[in-house]
């Protein structure tokens, strides 16, 4: 059954899901040239379609032996992928809490149509409204190349996603006053640095980050040159008129040459860049994202064993876990890479919102499925959070799990991270996070 709403640009045709839910796929919210800023988009005549997938920012394949396995739901790339999907109970005339799903994936893959991060049951079983939006990533998103691009087009896309979101999640049966904006990894790292930003601030009232890789900071400019010598070295011919494909090429080629020998630099080259807009200096980055503290609520934390998803299986780390001498020193090496990158800076910034008078609430995710390697690994808490049996069915991270226990187990996460979008607090007997304050355990 189709289903139809009157949104910035004109009209859209949406669907009626199994479950009774209105989705509407491939909503653009703004559009760009290459190198440019977003801009609003063209108004169309009629009523569009929204029943299907719009096109993704271009970016490598998704390796298919991931912890995650291989993702459902891959439509085409393209340089026109600033589109969304909306997932709602209904488009009428209620104010149900909106939640804003950013996707992690290194800030060069990841994909609002990703069976890994369907919305269906938040929106089902917390009668919420919700939005995910694709954005630029890798080189087109990221690259700092004066007199070619200006760096931190995907963080600018995030900005007019939410301004989109803001002026029609009326249309959709959305509170434009009860935005939550959640993310993991390199999503929720962006909401570090839109939470440092005065253009965002009011286009949402709390926000969800999961596993921020915080230990990243923001490339200076020094890196960001060097980012972009290696990849105009790579690409070698004009970054404005090369074609996509080569493009990929060369920024896949930075990616290796950056990680230097062996991959042990494995920091992203393509991410956020201090000193152009909209962000600040790195240095003012650390104290400003913390500007906004009491105006919004924030729910922050990390797994047990992030890095166990990016070192395990590696060929190194397999041989030296294959001594009994070394492998208590692989264990440490996990251990303390999980808190330099990820445990103690959320900590930090959680400290520092509570500081600053902001209401925070901070967790550390424990569970490993039966025969998985990975353990407690980054990525491991979103199946209980998004997506479906079919889109996790492969997925190594979940290897022995019965899906239906996965589910009911789910449910209590799902409830807190609702009941954090519709109150502010996650669950009564959750301790509002204070400094140097132990991170509540779950699941």
């Amino acid at each position: 059954m189709d289903t139809v709403v009157a949104a910035t640009g004109g009209k859209l045709r949406g669907f009626v899901t199994a479950d009774g839910l209105a989705e509407f796929r491939g909503v653009p919210f703004a559009r760009a040239a290459r190198f440019a800023p977003p801009e609003p988009v063209d108004p169309w005549p009629g009523v569009r379609d929204a029943t299907r997938h719009g096109p993704v920012s271009p970016q490598p394949p998704v390796r298919p032996d991931g912890v995650m396995g291989t993702p459902m739901d891959v439509p085409g790339q393209d340089e026109e992928c600033l589109n969304l999907t909306v997932v709602t109970p209904a488009a009428d005339d209620r104010r149900r809490p909106v939640l804003v799903w950013l996707y992690g994936g290194a800030y060069v893959t990841g994909a609002n149509s990703f069976g890994f991060y369907g919305g269906h049951r938040l929106a089902a079983e917390g009668d919420v409204v919700f939005v995910a939006p694709n954005y630029r990533l890798g080189a087109l998103g990221y690259l700092r190349l004066p007199g070619v691009s200006p760096g931190n087009l995907g963080l600018l896309d995030q900005l007019a996603a939410l301004r989109w979101v803001r002026d029609n999640a009326a249309a959709f049966g959305g509170d434009p006053g009860d935005i939550t904006v959640f993310g993991q990894s390199a999503g929720a790292h962006s909401i570090a640095c839109l939470m440092a930003l005065p253009e965002a601030r009011g286009l949402f009232r709390r926000a969800i980050l999961q596993s921020a890789p915080l230990g990243l900071r923001l490339a200076g400019a020094r890196t960001a040159a060097r980012t972009a010598r290696l990849f105009t070295a790579a690409l070698g011919t004009d970054p404005r008129t090369a074609p996509v494909a080569e493009i990929l090429r060369a920024q896949a080629e930075t990616v290796v040459k950056a990680a230097g020998p062996g991959g042990l630099y494995s920091v992203p080259p393509f991410c956020p860049v201090a000193d152009a807009a909209p962000l600040p200096s790195a240095a003012h980055w650390l104290s400003q994202r913390a500007r906004f503290a009491p105006d919004v609520d924030v729910l922050i934390g990390t797994t047990a064993a992030e890095m166990n998803s990016f070192l395990t299986g590696k060929p190194g780390i397999v041989q030296l876990e294959g001594f009994s001498v070394t492998r208590r020193g692989v264990a440490a090496l996990k251990a303390g890479i999980t808190r330099w990158m990820f445990a103690a800076p959320s900590r930090a910034f959680a400290d520092q919102l509570a500081a600053r008078g902001g209401s925070v609430y901070s967790y550390v995710f424990d569970w490993s499925a039966p025969r998985s390697p990975y353990g407690a690994g980054h990525c491991v808490e979103l199946p209980f959070l998004l997506g479906d049996e079919a889109a996790w069915r492969d997925a190594p991270l979940l290897a022995g799990a019965d899906w239906a226990t996965l589910t009911e187990q789910g449910r209590a996460l799902r409830a807190a991270w609702l009941s954090f979008a519709r109150t502010g607090t996650p669950s009564p007997d959750w301790p509002r996070h204070t400094p140097n304050a132990t991170p509540h355990p779950l699941p």
